[in-house]
């Protein structure tokens, strides 16, 4: 590749992360009520969704850019994806151009992006919480509820404790953002394909992985069919579309050790704890309605399933 080339790459990878941090400022600006159309100038008040976003998206990309590079593998900087959604954006992705050359630095890469990425989203679901505010039943009449996850009930009760189901708590920005990178991090782990748990049960089971992989997606079209959330059939149709199968690395036979074994069976429990089965829903307004979470503008934490 000439230099011009790399120049040109560099720029591009640059231009798509402002734009991305451009449209998640936008969309927080946009959940906590401001009219960018006639207050242009409050699209700073995005600003503490969209930098704790972005800050999760780019550790937990370059945590595999980095491994990669320490193994030898060539892989691209991070490709950030803006979009014109609620969150501002489609998250983001690097491109492994070369192959790695046995399991162990397979694992290595795939483990290293969930792992950087809790060290950032747990603690910005810790502070937002603790920024959050507090509202008594019936003060929310609308906005999107957020399921919850094992690990995001014990996260709120370690930092709020104990709550009446009845208690609303709207969720300050930076814990909005924290809860979509521990979203994040459940769908990467999920062990189909090239995914970053499809590379860790590939790591792990060598050949045998398939059966894990054919089974995950079965259970991810599973509850996009049953209607749990249509998400998922989506999710479940694009990774049909990329396939279950997984490249070998250029050494497929020589087992993990037992660290790597350890750490990849704690990133499947990691799955477990962070899986979200109906991450979104839009509740009719009930005069006692459960508990739920709801992103910042109206929001609340304590729920289980909608």
């Amino acid at each position: 590749m000439t230099e011009s080339s790399r120049r040109k790459k560099v720029w591009l990878h640059a231009i798509l992360f402002l734009s991305t941090l451009v449209t998640t400022t936008m969309a927080g600006a946009l959940q906590n009520g401001v009219d960018l159309f006639s207050d242009p100038w409050r699209i700073a008040s995005g600003l503490p969704f969209a930098l704790t976003l972005m800050a999760i998206l780019l550790v937990h990309e370059m945590g595999h850019y980095l491994i990669s590079r320490h193994h030898g593998v060539s892989a691209t900087l991070p490709y950030f994806i803006p979009a014109p959604s609620f969150i501002g954006t489609f998250g983001a992705f690097i491109k492994m151009d070369s192959s790695p050359p046995d399991r162990r630095s397979l694992f290595d890469v795939a483990a290293a992006g969930p792992l950087a990425g809790l060290v950032l989203a747990v603690p910005a679901v810790i502070v937002g919480l603790q920024l959050s505010t507090i509202a008594p039943e019936g003060t929310l009449s609308r906005g999107i509820a957020l399921g919850s996850s094992l690990l995001l009930r014990f996260l709120s009760q370690a930092t709020l404790g104990f709550l009446p189901e009845e208690i609303n708590i709207i969720m300050h920005p930076v814990a909005f953002a924290g809860w979509i990178g521990l979203l994040v991090t459940a769908m990467n782990l999920l062990p189909v394909g090239q995914l970053d748990g499809g590379h860790v049960v590939y790591a792990l089971f060598g050949q045998k992985y398939i059966w894990v992989s054919r089974l995950t997606l079965g259970a991810i079209l599973a509850l996009g069919l049953l209607r749990w959330w249509d998400g998922w059939l989506v999710w479940g149709l694009l990774l049909l579309f990329m396939g279950v199968r997984h490249p070998p690395p250029l050494d497929p036979y020589t087992p993990l050790d037992f660290k790597r074994k350890l750490l990849g069976w704690f990133l499947l429990a990691t799955l477990a704890v962070t899986f979200i089965p109906v991450p979104f829903s839009f509740p009719e307004p009930k005069a006692q309605a459960p508990s739920s979470v709801r992103p910042p503008q109206e929001a609340n934490v304590n729920g289980g399933p909608q």
